[in-house]
């Protein structure tokens, strides 16, 4: 089988959606008759690649086609400055690009913020998905156990007005559980893609300077999604805390919790072979 490569499976597409217009950047992979989005979070230097890497493949020998889209602000997606909701804009630009590509109805995977646009996109789109996936996010709102920011939300704001590699290392040591495979090389590669755009760094600034809540709480409109959705959370997070998973399975009709012990935000990646057979096993059944 041909090695899939984030260089070979890179595409942009201009979308024009309500007030958007923008040059996004995605990745597709696959050819099956059904596809999942796979939608990244908010972290300095983040992608759908990066985000992903350890899913992309076992989802696409499954029979899946894959996207993986770069929110506006992200990667190699266009830069902007958000000063309305930031969890409509993803779901917007996630419409202009499954617009612009011809795909009606999708699965979606989406991890904290892109958990939150994950919801936005279902609420305001509900013919459009299939089943969804939520790691980590999918409402804004307080913890009711954990002072608000949580200690890893601090760790991002920090990192992203001053992008350095001891900040990025005082963040990632608090993102994960286990800390062990967290490697220079990996460190290294995410700062070089945090400095190579700047402009979406100070964008980001700007964005929480001019609004706080980039991330509504959309609690009280959980019910109206109707979507089979599983709700993975790691125990650990440090980030957004587990009980804020059982809010979103306490709203949505159809859904299911996962809690994954020794792990933090980043159940995809800690947990990768495990969360793809959970995963691969919900969407086919």
């Amino acid at each position: 089988m041909t090695t899939i490569t984030e260089a070979a499976t890179s595409k942009f597409v201009r979308i024009q959606e309500g007030d958007l217009d923008l040059q996004l950047h995605y990745n597709d992979v696959g050819q099956g008759a059904e596809t999942v989005v796979m939608l990244h979070g908010s972290g300095p230097g983040a992608s759908g690649w990066a985000n992903f890497n350890r899913n992309i493949e076992p989802f696409v020998n499954a029979g899946y086609r894959v996207i993986l889209m770069d929110c506006p602000g992200w990667s190699k997606s266009d830069p902007i400055v958000n000063t309305g909701s930031r969890s409509d804009l993803n779901a917007r630009a996630l419409k202009g690009l499954l617009d612009a590509i011809g795909l009606d109805k999708v699965h979606i995977v989406g991890n904290s913020m892109g958990a939150h646009s994950t919801v936005a996109f279902a609420l305001a789109n509900p013919a459009r998905v299939g089943k969804l996936i939520l790691m980590g996010g999918g409402t804004g709102g307080p913890s009711q156990f954990v002072p608000m920011p949580t200690e890893g939300i601090k760790l991002i704001g920090a990192l992203y007005r001053d992008p350095t590699i001891e900040n990025l290392k005082r963040m990632m040591n608090v993102f994960v559980y286990d800390t062990s495979h967290l490697t220079d090389e990996l460190f290294q590669a995410r700062l070089d893609n945090m400095l190579a755009r700047r402009d979406h760094l100070e964008n980001f600034v700007k964005s929480s300077t001019a609004n706080p809540k980039q991330f509504p709480d959309l609690g009280h409109r959980l019910g109206e999604i109707s979507a089979q959705t599983l709700v993975i959370w790691g125990r650990d997070d440090r980030f957004v805390p587990m009980d804020v998973g059982l809010r979103l399975i306490w709203g949505i009709p159809n859904a299911q919790l996962h809690v994954f012990n020794q792990c933090g935000h980043w159940a995809q990646w800690e947990h990768a072979d495990t969360f793809n057979r959970l995963v691969l096993d919900f969407l086919t059944h």
